[in-house]
């Protein structure tokens, strides 16, 4: 009797056991179908916002070629300029030489600085394809934004002199596209770094803050109309938003690492 309660005690554990097994490999398996979809949903997500910010530059190019927003342009233009004296920006000097200053966020030695610095400290971390990704997303939207610029050939603001010094056609605006570019994309590979929602949040805003920061720069500094930067807000948001789409398809795919492993990431 005792033999046979052993064993019935024995096959009882067994199936347990199993029974816990199972449950384990459901769990998993719930939880990876639910990481794909977590990544499908993503994926569409960006893709509207992409889609979303060409057609916003589509739009703003259709009007700067008509000429519909010329009254708009000039009326935001002149609201930033003290009254009775166009040569004169609205505020303090040490608020417009502060504009300056944040201005260069948006040129291309500040730029270029940082993406060459973000691409060496992945290389230095051995994520070689994640700072390929970086340095092809940088270069090839500057490069785009000088076609851009090219393309449409628009000149800079004549209603009021320029508060720094311009070498090339207004539209769209090359610092707030820039910007758009290189901060936002670094910011979603600084996301992938922290685990924490409230960081995530803090370096998006950071990078979105930038940006804005050194559009409405260039147009109180003279040097742009209002819809050039809207333009170029518009492209380099729509830019990195797809490349956004490229990496997360291509970790997929397993072609780029994760900007980050847990393991070296510090606590």
């Amino acid at each position: 009797m005792k033999r046979v309660g052993r064993n019935t005690v024995e096959r009882l554990s067994d199936r347990v056991l199993d029974l816990a097994r199972q449950a384990r490999s459901r769990e998993l398996a719930l939880a990876a179908l639910a990481r794909i979809g977590l990544r499908e949903l993503s994926l569409l997500i960006f893709f509207c916002l992409a889609a979303g910010s060409v057609w916003l530059f589509i739009e703003i190019a259709d009007e700067v070629a008509e000429g519909e927003l010329q009254a708009f342009d000039t009326a935001i233009l002149l609201a930033l300029r003290t009254a009775g004296d166009l040569h004169d920006p609205i505020g303090p000097r040490w608020f417009e030489e502060m504009v300056r200053d944040i201005t260069a966020l948006g040129g291309n030695v500040v730029t270029i600085f940082v993406t060459l610095s973000s691409v060496a400290y992945l290389m230095l971390r051995r994520k070689h394809h994640a700072a390929a990704f970086i340095f092809l997303a940088v270069s090839s939207g500057m490069l785009l934004g000088s076609v851009l610029k090219g393309a449409f050939d628009r000149a800079r603001p004549d209603l009021v002199e320029h508060a720094t010094i311009v070498y090339s056609s207004s539209f769209p605006s090359g610092h707030a596209m820039t910007a758009g570019i290189v901060y936002l994309t670094l910011a979603a590979v600084l996301i992938r770094v922290e685990t924490r929602r409230s960081l995530k949040l803090y370096l998006l805003s950071l990078a979105v803050l930038v940006t804005v920061a050194v559009g409405a720069s260039r147009v109180y500094l003279g040097v742009h109309w209002p819809s050039d930067v809207l333009a170029g807000w518009a492209a380099g948001a729509a830019w990195a938003v797809l490349w956004w789409c490229i990496a997360l398809w291509m970790q997929r795919k397993g072609a780029v690492e994760e900007a980050s492993d847990q393991q070296g990431v510090s606590r």
